[in-house]
């Protein structure tokens, strides 16, 4: 059994307010901005004026794409440019991945170990799954030093297992696992990253 750092995987959650603007930092940067909408001057139509300018008793109108008729324009709609990023800082973030670590640990989600990956198949995987009593259906998040063609071409094929390495470490991937692997060769990694000071 690996003794894991008490100041990443046992650091004081007073609240879990640090982890809820983390979790929703990181939803926000995987929007993409995909609705838009037409202003006047790009709806179909409305070139001819509705009625003459005078006369008729009727406000005057220019087109019938004018934002308050039905079928015109839309104003202050959303244009595909918006930018739904919520800033968190560096440090921030890192407290919040130490606090994401500690409440897995609590939750005793963690395993420590060293994975071997020879052939490159997913047979390799799933042998570790049954080593540490996983089930098939559970979300793993296996942490490893780095993303070899060996260890990517044993875990593409099984749609519950995500590879990250240490600096790719996150709340959302950490809170959403029901199980996190880490190897033992990544830990000084992860404990580097998390304790770097912010220059």
């Amino acid at each position: 059994m690996t003794d894991l750092a008490k100041d990443i995987f046992a650091v004081d959650v007073k609240n879990h307010e640090l982890l809820k603007l983390a979790y929703d930092s990181y939803l926000a940067s995987s929007r993409l901005a995909t609705a838009t909408t037409k202003q006047r001057g790009e709806v179909r139509g409305g070139g001819k004026k509705p009625w003459r300018q005078k006369g008729t008793g009727r406000a005057r109108f220019g087109s019938s794409r004018n934002p308050i008729w039905r079928g015109g324009g839309v104003v202050f709609g959303p244009r595909g440019n918006e930018n739904y990023t919520k800033k968190l800082t560096t440090t921030s973030k890192r407290v919040a991945v130490k606090q994401a670590l500690t409440l897995a640990n609590i939750a005793k989600k963690i395993t420590v170990d060293s994975f071997i990956f020879t052939e490159g198949k997913v047979k390799e995987t799933i042998a570790i799954l049954d080593k540490h009593k996983i089930d098939k259906r559970a979300r793993v998040l296996l942490v490893v030093e780095s993303k070899t063609d060996l260890i990517m071409r044993s875990t593409n094929n099984i749609q519950q297992v995500k590879v990250v390495r240490p600096t790719y470490l996150n709340v959302f991937d950490i809170l959403n696992a029901d199980m996190v692997l880490i190897s033992k060769e990544s830990l000084p990694m992860i404990s580097e990253w998390l304790n770097k000071a912010e220059k």
